[in-house]
């Protein structure tokens, strides 16, 4: 097959996507906190960037068709201004802006008699990286008449000089990981999107969106009945739940069922007792485009994490979660989930080994002074390996710089990046637009090396880096950026679009951190609603202290379920590539506890089961053809929620289509 022609993209686009990703920043803040409607930003596939694209390739369309020269701007173009949205969408909020102040003043606003934080944390505080006390009341409080003030007015009211030090320092850390994560994509992006040839359900809908707009068949596609009965179902839905949102007596179809009250609360089924069940047209939509061996390993692994509590409870194992000891996973609740830290480990493994071939080029190449050619990749392979190398140096050097031992920092760096590239493959292969990691990677190297690793002040270095940007991956980049590389690689002007990224970076931090500091000090973060920010916020903290004052090491159940979890995974890989028959992909067991598959387990059943009904009995054909109903579920659910959201804007309330 002949590689696709590369697409020309204008400078103009990657401005375009660069101000709109400003905009989505600087709106964020407001619309998910103080007004509490649809997030904009949330999840790997999120709404404001869709719903922009949307609208704007519908523009573009009759644009086209009123006047068929005129070429204002093209799908190529479109997906390149999405994408820069997506990347800038996270970090305005979960990804990075959610929680950053607040971990920057919990230690001074939350100390008491009864916590002694005053002498227990306080002192282990660098005073680079901590803004100190006097930022903390008009932060929490807002300033005075701060409502009243106009924009201008009130940043110029903002105490920056507590700021600009810690905004540095922390500023040049998040940079730092940004550019490791670029160069860590455009070392392996070939590996996986040429080599492997991995699929990419969450960009399958807005690249055929733009492959008929630039093909002149947009209108086609949109008139196609699959597509309009897939629509209808999502727009029926959230309209009349949207209007009972703000008018009760409106009837509604419910989307939530509590399945647990079904289930014995001792026995083999006794795992299922919370069981939910959640209806997400657009979910089930991308289990649908998934491969269905991946849809299928992701709902059949939760059920049977769920069956592994039972039949421990069975066989008389109650195993107290105090063995887990202290441990900073967003959701790791009891010993068995520590599975998760083998299994992570051995997948990882795995990933290396099947790109033995490609990394070895590489390696050769960078230590060649022969001329290499840029085939796909943003810049050449060689630049990457040693940016990335420089870079991770970088993050260890600041590390050290604030109190962290060199072996600890060495260890850390390469835990969160390595967590972040088998997170980013399970999101971009697994197409799951809403994912959370169970265990943190501070918890596999406790389980491995034990608290002895840390000094007091590494922990609290290592516990808030890796708060702020490793931990809760909701909205995290490095899925975004291969998405990227996915879409550019067919293009030209490859440095343009590397500037793109760049600009985009830089600017949603920028935007998100003014934003989200405005916000604070004009109504005080006492009247936000930012219970989830803070309440995570004071259990690293005092996860910190505990860990520093105990030293309590993991008990022996969570070396063992480590161990279980590793093995598991190793047989699942060696059989996932040694047999073509092999149903399950070792990818689900990655997310059998995570808190969100809990909600999207049952779409991706209902998406599984249509696919394999469909294949089974249509086959390729029916496939194409049904294929567009489940895009019509994706646009609709979308498109309802971006209506809702606009509405919300503008309300004292706002009805919520996605999962916050």
């Amino acid at each position: 097959m002949s590689s696709p022609t590369p697409q020309p993209v204008r400078l103009r686009a990657v401005l375009t996507g660069i101000v709109l990703a400003g905009i989505i920043c600087a709106l964020t803040p407001v619309n998910n906190i103080y007004h509490q409607a649809t997030p904009l930003g949330g999840g790997h596939f999120p709404l404001a960037p869709f719903y922009i694209l949307l609208l704007t390739t519908l523009a573009a369309g009759l644009v086209a068709r009123i006047l068929p020269r005129s070429r204002c701007i093209t799908g190529s173009e479109l997906l390149v201004i999405w994408v820069q949205m997506v990347i800038g969408s996270g970090i305005a909020y979960t990804g990075l802006s959610r929680t950053f102040f607040i971990n920057l003043t919990a230690p001074f606003q939350f100390a008491t008699a009864e916590n002694d934080w005053q002498n227990k944390l306080q002192p282990l505080l660098p005073d680079w990286l901590y803004p100190g006390e006097g930022a903390v009341d008009t932060l929490y409080n807002g300033l005075v008449n701060g409502r009243r003030m106009g924009p201008v007015e009130l940043l110029m009211n903002i105490p920056w000089h507590y700021w600009i030090v810690p905004l540095l320092c922390w500023g040049l850390f998040i940079l730092l990981c940004y550019t490791v994560m670029i160069a860590l994509i455009n070392l392996l992006s070939r590996q996986w999107i040429h080599n492997e040839r991995i699929n990419f359900p969450l960009l399958s809908v807005p690249k055929i969106m733009e492959e008929h707009f630039d093909n002149g068949t947009l209108g086609s596609f949109l008139r196609n009945p699959y597509l309009l009965w897939g629509l209808s179902i999502p727009v029926f839905l959230h309209l009349l739940n949207g209007l009972h949102f703000y008018y009760p007596t409106v009837p509604q179809i419910p989307t939530l069922v509590l399945a647990g009250p079904y289930f014995p609360k001792y026995g083999l089924l006794s795992g299922f007792i919370k069981l939910k069940i959640y209806i997400y047209p657009l979910f089930i939509g991308f289990a649908f485009l998934a491969a269905r061996q991946i849809s299928l390993s992701f709902w059949v692994f939760y059920l049977l994490g769920g069956l592994l509590f039972g039949l421990l409870g069975v066989l008389g194992y109650n195993i107290p979660a105090a063995s887990l000891g202290v441990t900073f996973g967003p959701t790791l609740a009891r010993p068995e989930e520590t599975q998760m830290i083998g299994a992570y480990g051995i997948f990882f493994l795995f990933l290396m080994w099947l790109a033995r071939h490609h990394l070895a080029e590489v390696t050769r190449q960078s230590f060649s002074r022969a001329p290499i050619d840029v085939e796909t990749e943003w810049f050449s392979v060689r630049l990457s390996f040693w940016l990335a190398v420089t870079g991770m140096a970088a993050i260890v050097a600041w590390s050290m710089f604030f109190g962290m031992r060199l072996p600890s920092a060495l260890l850390l760096i390469a835990a969160f990046f390595m967590i972040s590239l088998v997170a980013s493959r399970i999101i971009c292969q697994g197409g799951l637009g809403y994912f959370t990691l169970t265990a943190a990677p501070i918890d596999g190297l406790l389980v491995f090396f034990g608290p002895g690793l840390f000094a007091q002040a590494g922990l609290l270095i290592a516990a808030v880096a890796q708060k702020v940007m490793f931990v809760d991956l909701r909205e995290s980049l490095m899925p975004s950026l291969l998405h990227a590389r996915q879409i550019h690689h067919s293009m030209r002007a490859r440095r343009l679009l590397l500037f793109g990224i760049g600009a985009t970076l830089v600017t949603a931090v920028t935007v998100s951190f003014v934003a989200m500091l405005a916000l604070c000090y004009r109504y005080g973060i006492r009247e936000l609603q930012l219970e989830w920010a803070t309440r995570t916020t004071l259990t690293v903290y005092e996860n910190i202290v505990r860990l520093n004052e105990s030293g309590v090491e993991p008990g022996n159940w969570v070396r063992i379920f480590t161990g279980i979890g590793a093995l598991v995974m190793l047989i699942l890989v060696t059989c996932y590539h040694r047999f073509y028959w092999w149903p399950i992909h070792p990818i689900g067991y990655l997310t059998a506890y995570s808190s969100a598959m809990r909600i999207l387990w049952f779409s991706f059943f209902v998406g599984w089961l249509c696919n394999a009904v469909c294949m089974r009995y249509g086959g390729v054909v029916l496939f194409k053809k049904l294929r567009l109903f489940f895009i019509g579920l994706i646009i609709g659910d979308l498109f309802m929620g971006g209506t809702w959201a606009l509405i919300g804007f503008f309300s004292d309330g706002s009805y919520q289509v996605l999962p916050g």
